[in-house]
């Protein structure tokens, strides 16, 4: 009578003993779920604080360039303007008639390319019209000023089905793009330029072409290390955990690839 009595108990702490294993298991198994999600969790959230802090340097980077542009182009074309219109009106000679229709007509002139320079640097550099619009629109309306500028042929298509990002991450890929036009204006001496936007599966591809002089690849080296153009860009689609691409040869022109994931 006592052995099945001993069966049972032996039974029951055995019974009882794994169950308390596989409760311990089970909650060392949550237990270490959990804290590999918290981590996970934490670093997700110090991937997004670098981004924003990485955007948000990137931002006051351009803010300092842009507030550069406005005062270069203030001096090159508004400030040379404006200073010609005046120029003419302080020798303004009413007894020679046909000398002063001249000259208020030439006043005119500059007076009128001064105002449309100003709205031309307004809408370039007016970042709420890349909210309020969206990247196509703003581009698109910046290949018309640059067509109007009467400076290169300059060709814009868009393919693919567009994919509305951030207004902000937008933002920066347009800044990207001025710069490659800022590039082609102040050196590629270029006569056609082509821009292409192409909305892929998973990323944006974006094309700039121009037919100018090109340079040596090594001298790329050069222009990285002296912060300007070519740096800028690079640096600007990093931030967006983009790809920049520069084939480039002398009398040959240049093509830049940039590749912004979605």
């Amino acid at each position: 009578m006592q052995r099945p009595h001993y069966d049972i108990v032996l039974f029951l702490v055995v019974s009882t003993f794994l169950i308390l294993l596989m409760a311990g298991f089970i909650v060392t198994i949550l237990y270490l779920y959990r804290k590999k999600q918290l981590t996970y969790f934490k670093t997700i959230e110090e991937l997004r604080l670098d981004y924003e802090k990485s955007l948000l340097h990137t931002q006051l980077e351009i803010q300092e360039q842009t507030l550069q542009h406005i005062s270069q182009e203030i001096h090159d074309n508004i400030s040379l303007s404006l200073t010609l219109a005046k120029l003419n009106l302080n020798t303004f000679d009413w007894s020679c008639l046909s000398k002063a229709r001249t000259q208020i007509n030439c006043s005119l002139e500059q007076v009128s390319k001064a105002i449309t320079d100003l709205s031309y640097l307004s809408k370039g550099l007016n970042s709420e019209l890349i909210a309020n619009q969206g990247l196509i629109e703003v581009l698109k309306n910046e290949v018309q000023r640059l067509k109007e500028l009467s400076l290169f042929d300059l060709h814009y298509t868009v393919t693919g089905t567009a994919v509305f990002m951030d207004s902000q991450k937008e933002l920066v890929i347009f800044r990207i793009i001025q710069e490659a036009f800022n590039n082609i204006i102040k050196h590629a001496k270029a006569t056609i330029v082509q821009l292409s936007l192409h909305y892929d599966i998973d990323e944006l591809k974006i094309l700039i072409i121009d037919n100018g002089k090109g340079f040596q690849k090594e001298t790329i080296s050069d222009v990285r290390r002296s912060g300007a153009g070519l740096n800028n860009m690079t640096k600007r689609a990093n931030v967006l955990n983009g790809k920049t691409i520069v084939q480039s040869k002398p009398e040959s022109g240049t093509s830049v690839y940039i590749n912004i994931p979605y």
